[in-house]
């Protein structure tokens, strides 16, 4: 189902995405909209799978989990068994926040979050006992210099 976005639609979002706890009013405001209509076109926007769920950005260092790593996976396995065995053990563990299936000399790139390098070694331990893959290897963050959720419009 498709949805034409016009540039009223777009500044919703953007508002939204920057902070998605405002009040109908405050955003209404922020986009020169009746609150009536910038609710009307909200609630279009969710019903639209445009607007997918709203969050809570947590502070990673704050709940215990400043260490973010990239791991790059390579594998033999492509058959659907294998694929459907590797989706299902991403899903089981909570510290991949973000996996990506890739073109090139990669196969899958995971975005880990965890507490310290021995947390990384002990999530390692796990993901390698129930997947196997050719090759792995992870390149811990240094310093996130942009980390958003926001997507451009």
């Amino acid at each position: 189902m498709g949805h034409n976005i016009d540039e009223i639609d777009r500044a919703i979002l953007r508002t939204l995405q920057i902070n998605a706890a405002q009040s109908v009013d405050d955003i209404s405001v922020q986009v020169n909209l009746s609150r009536n209509a910038c609710w009307r076109r909200i609630k279009t926007l969710e019903q639209a799978g445009v607007i997918k769920g709203r969050v809570t950005l947590v502070d990673p260092a704050k709940v215990g989990a400043p260490l973010s790593a990239m791991v790059l996976i390579r594998t033999n396995a492509h058959d659907p068994k294998w694929m459907a065995a590797f989706q299902a053990t991403l899903h089981a563990f909570p510290e991949i926040v973000g996996a990506y299936r890739m073109t090139g000399d990669l196969d899958y790139v995971l975005r880990v979050r965890v507490a310290d390098v021995p947390a990384y070694d002990a999530f390692y331990k796990r993901l390698t006992s129930r997947i196997s893959v050719s090759d792995i290897s992870a390149s811990f963050v240094m310093e996130e210099i942009k980390d958003t959720t926001a997507v451009p419009l």
